[in-house]
């Protein structure tokens, strides 16, 4: 027999056997699993692919001369043959082709069972019973829970005291800053603040109505100055003409329309938990893992801060 296939029946068993020692010494081994048995299976077929694969071109190298046509184009002196396609590969990819359709369909259909499947029921089945038992708390201890579920979730980001941590998140200890109000302005919003799509359009959109012209560079930082600090200062003119109409006289928004920027609220807080928020610092992605009544308590902790 020649060396190189005894050497291919050598490495064939000396891999198949150690994936059967890997398999068969593990706890439990296969269970009767049927994704177990499909990854051994595999695990073998490739082995042996692989070994007939190398030996065949290793074989093919050392009694095989080229022939055939050559092709029109060559590179630098190196030519290519205009050869049909190895009927050995045509006949691999083919049997691969086969085989995928009968994985998807019958060794292992896409509505069978697994692991992401069972543990997203889990997840629904413990949420509505977190719903169900938590329902009821309103005040003090909803805000309670917020502030456990934002140690859990947000204080990597905003930091233990929901401060930004030196600015790589908003500041929640305040409704809103200045940068945050300008990027606004400029840029327009469409965060889903109220829950649905409600774009606030950007500067080229927003008119002065006690100048009637676009609102300037000087009037968005007076309005934003004056946002920031808490309705209060020179820019109250700006806000009347510009901005109340949509926010309210008050800035606490108005339903429907805009939400409010005076102050945080529960639902303003759920809307961006749910749909995220980008704004001057960055994106804060959507908090899809929480549940309604983590989101609102959140919403009553971070409300409850800024009063």
């Amino acid at each position: 027999m020649n060396k190189l296939y005894l050497w291919g029946i050598i490495i064939t068993v000396a891999m198949l056997g150690f994936t059967y020692m890997s398999v068969g010494m593990s706890e439990g081994g296969l269970n009767g699993d049927i994704v177990n048995i499909l990854t051994v299976a595999a695990a073998a077929a490739l082995v042996i692919i692989t070994v007939f694969v190398v030996i065949k071109y290793v074989r093919q190298m050392q009694t095989d001369t080229a022939e055939g046509q050559l092709a029109d184009e060559q590179w630098d002196g190196i030519g290519e043959y205009l050869n049909e396609v190895p009927k050995g590969w045509a006949i691999m990819f083919l049997l691969t082709m086969v085989w995928g359709m009968w994985y998807f369909t019958i060794g292992y259909p896409v509505n069978a069972y697994s692991q992401i499947g069972e543990y997203n029921e889990d997840v629904a089945v413990h949420n509505a019973k977190f719903e169900a038992q938590y329902k009821d708390i309103t005040g003090d201890r909803l805000v309670e829970m917020g502030e456990s579920v934002f140690l859990a979730e947000c204080k990597v980001c905003h930091g233990l005291t929901a401060d930004g941590i030196d600015g790589k998140a908003a500041n929640l200890n305040v409704r809103i800053e200045a940068k945050t109000v300008k990027f606004a302005v400029e840029n327009g919003s469409n965060n889903q603040l109220l829950g649905m799509e409600m774009p606030m359009p950007d500067r080229n959109g927003l008119f002065n109505a006690n100048t009637g012209a676009l609102i300037t560079d000087a009037e968005i930082d007076a309005v934003s100055a004056f946002v920031a600090n808490g309705m209060t200062g020179s820019g109250a003119d700006t806000f009347a003409g510009t901005c109340a109409a949509c926010h309210g006289e008050d800035g606490k928004g108005m339903e429907y329309v805009a939400p409010s920027v005076a102050t945080f609220t529960p639902t303003l807080v759920t809307n961006i938990l749910s749909h995220g928020k980008k704004g001057a610092i960055g994106k804060m992605p959507a908090f899809d893992r929480l549940n309604a009544k983590q989101k609102e308590a959140v919403g009553a902790y971070i409300t409850s801060l800024s009063k």
